[in-house]
């Protein structure tokens, strides 16, 4: 690197969070170190739910198929009564996949095997963690950040251009800016641990004593897996017997089953829940992403689908800015993703309430396909829309056929770090061609043909209408053709101003 910067971005933190940064700027071709504390992978399952819309992410990032591969769906739940009988339920509200929305059912996948899948993804690309590396200090000026590691060949430091704290709940970043971390502890103390055991079948997730928090216990098969994760509260004070005896007892004691017998345990934990958000994402050439950020419950499934849509919201601006653009871009990183951990916090809390009562079902809420960004800096609409689509909103999926006949989706054509522009009936020559931006063109003489009318069905476009889809997903402008030069003025200033033959003559 040139002015003894030694790599553009130093990530502190090799959870999903911090992969999913790693992954988004190693495809941009971005430099980068990603390193970890611990000497090696995390082992345990504890963010084993893949929502829809982290699904979607993933697909971008080339690893969804590898995740359902060694995962799986979730099972039915068993509920068992005090009189001996028992009652098989969904734990998830369904709702039929459509064409706008092609996931629509929560993956199991545990945690360590999410992960591993990421590493996977990273080695692909040229990358991997560096495990046993800490950040023990470090000072940042207007022009980088000068970082302190201590690895296993001795002290290091190092001069990056960006700092990002992708290192959990007790984040050392966190603490070396002084971000206040304001929240509450929730009154419930708990434990998650990965066994083997018998006496229990692998067809359903079973659920003993709902609703009373001192018999409450559940044992779910984990998916690719021969594990199962028992789940249940304990007291808040005092030692817990986590040994293969220790949690046999436990089971005896609130199943009243003598028939079921741990015989190890891979993982296990006790932890007091919290909720707490900091005060802000960013200090200067430092920011905080994943539970770094905000820490929930884990109820609801939020924490690890909150954490790598903060990555992959942060890794497309981080890299406009490491290549000329605009600066200002990293404001609307936590204008956008703060609201979100916000909103995420409110929802965990209320179905830690409902699972305190034994009355928590998740439904659509819990899938983040309704997370948007309305109120956004970067969310442009010329003239403004009352109805349909909005700028802000999640980009919907939509099977359409390239012209030369071939099905495709709107997601083939998004997958990827570049931004898409997409005119409905109109002239794509009109915008010209320019570097990082993908320009199609939906109707007659274009290159994309809705003939089942699903584009139309999801982005209600009126003939002349542009549509800007950003790097994560989402509809940054929604424009008429009569308006463009708002559209080019919006190119601009996201980072895409310069056109081809501007850059001829450049």
């Amino acid at each position: 690197m040139t002015n003894g910067f030694a790599t553009d971005v130093l990530i502190c933190g090799a959870g999903a969070a911090g992969l999913t940064l790693a992954i988004d700027l190693a495809r941009r071709n971005i430099s980068f170190r990603l390193v970890e504390t611990l000497d090696d992978p995390f082992g345990g399952s504890r963010g084993k739910g893949i929502q829809p819309r982290t699904q979607e992410v993933f697909e971008d990032l080339g690893i969804l198929d590898r995740m359902v591969s060694v995962g799986g769906f979730y099972p039915r739940q068993r509920e068992y009564r005090d009189d001996g009988n028992h009652c098989d339920t969904d734990v998830l509200a369904s709702e039929p996949a459509t064409p706008a929305e092609p996931y629509h059912l929560p993956l199991m996948v545990p945690q360590f095997l999410t992960e591993r899948m990421m590493r996977e993804r990273l080695a692909e690309l040229g990358a991997a963690p560096e495990f046993g590396t800490e950040l023990v200090g470090f000072e940042q000026d207007a022009d980088g950040v000068m970082a302190r590691l201590a690895t296993k060949a001795g002290a290091e430091t190092i001069r990056v251009r960006w700092l990002v704290g992708t290192d959990g709940g007790r984040s050392v970043v966190r603490h070396a800016l002084g971000i206040d971390f304001p929240g509450k502890t929730l009154g419930v103390r708990a434990i998650v641990a990965d066994v083997t055991l018998s006496g229990l079948s692998r067809d359903v997730w079973h659920r003993f004593g709902e609703g009373d928090m001192q018999r409450q216990i559940s044992a779910c098969p984990l998916a690719g897996t021969q594990l199962f994760q028992l789940q249940g509260p304990i007291p808040l004070h005092g030692d817990v017997d986590l040994s293969p005896a220790g949690l046999t007892a436990l089971l005896a004691e609130r199943t009243g089953r003598d028939d079921i017998a741990v015989q190890a345990v891979s993982w296990a934990s006790a932890f007091t829940m919290n909720a707490r958000l900091a005060d802000h994402y960013r200090v200067g050439r430092v920011l905080l992403a994943g539970d770094a950020a905000h820490i929930h419950p884990p109820t609801g499934g939020q924490g690890l689908n909150t954490s790598v849509q903060d990555a992959y919201n942060l890794g497309w601006k981080l890299a406009a800015v490491l290549t000329g653009g605009p600066a200002r871009l990293l404001d609307s990183y936590e204008e956008e993703r703060r609201p979100v951990a916000q909103a995420m916090l409110g929802l965990s809390t209320r179905l830690l309430d409902a699972m305190k009562r034994g009355d928590m079902r998740r439904g659509r809420d819990v899938h983040q396909l309704d997370i948007d960004y309305p109120e956004s800096s970067l969310a442009l609409e010329n003239p403004g829309r009352t109805g349909g689509l909005l700028a802000g909103e999640r980009a919907p999926d939509a099977p359409i056929r390239g012209a030369a006949g071939q099905a495709l989706r709107l997601f083939d054509l998004l997958r990827g770090p570049h931004w898409t522009l997409i005119v409905f009936e109109g002239d794509r020559g009109l915008v010209s061609p320019r570097t990082g931006l993908h320009i199609h063109a939906i109707g007659r003489n274009g290159d994309l043909i809705d003939d089942a009318g699903h584009f139309q069905a999801a982005y209600a476009p009126s003939a002349g209408d542009w549509f800007l889809i950003r790097p994560d997903g989402y509809v940054g402008a929604i424009i008429a053709t009569e308006e463009l030069r708002s559209l080019t003025a919006y190119l601009a200033s996201v980072g895409l101003g310069l056109d081809m033959k501007d850059a001829a003559h450049a």
